[in-house]
């Protein structure tokens, strides 16, 4: 844990130049992602656990809710991202960690709901989440489109995802971090994009 011998100043420092080190293709290619689902009408799926369960769960809402304008909102016709975190069903996570294995509680679910050419976004700081890597399994043999969000040494997930954006550091605190704030700049060029504003609108 960084935060135990570094300074505020220090660790702030620190965050800083990891993000430097951050692949600015791989950030592209996630937003590009998330704009073919919804130009697509396919589903965006979120898994994680923990602290990484709680940023799917966030992923999830930022993207349902923004990337429509607020005055929006309550037009039925506009066309909208179909996003999941499988995080979110405590019901069924229990029944299904409790009744089969807890390696099971996203893969279950997506029997349920995934199909050919639908998005799963994986988050695993260690790569090594057991349920995380048995959904990616059956997500890559049912022709969904995987996409890794990975810390430390990205451990299995980062071999087995078709594609990712990956962390390099031993810290967990930190790697969480700059997924949350690059997913902030995802949600951004996803709205972006719908809506032709910013370097996306007509004539820039």
């Amino acid at each position: 844990m960084l935060g135990i011998t570094l300074t505020a100043d220090a660790y702030l420092r620190r965050l800083n130049q990891e993000l430097d080190r951050v692949d600015r293709a791989a950030m592209e290619r996630w937003a590009q992602l998330i704009y073919r689902a919804w130009e697509n009408g396919k589903f965006v799926f979120l898994i994680g656990n923990g602290g990484s369960g709680l940023t799917a769960s966030h992923f999830c809402e930022d993207l349902g809710k923004g990337t429509i304008r607020d005055a929006e909102l309550r037009d039925e016709t506009k066309k909208r991202l179909k996003v999941l975190s499988l995080t979110d069903n405590a019901g069924w996570i229990m029944a299904v960690g409790n009744d089969l294995a807890y390696d099971q509680i996203f893969v279950q679910q997506l029997m349920n709901y995934g199909a050919a050419d639908d998005v799963l976004i994986a988050i695993s700081g260690s790569g090594n989440s057991r349920n995380v890597l048995c959904a990616v399994d059956w997500a890559n043999r049912h022709g969904l489109v995987t996409f890794g969000l990975t810390g430390y040494d990205g451990g299995r997930l980062k071999e087995t995802q078709q594609d990712g954006l990956h962390v390099d550091l031993h810290d967990m605190g930190m790697v969480e971090s700059v997924h949350m704030c690059l997913h902030h700049w995802v949600l951004n060029d996803v709205f972006a994009r719908i809506h032709g504003e910013g370097r996306y609108a007509a004539g820039t």
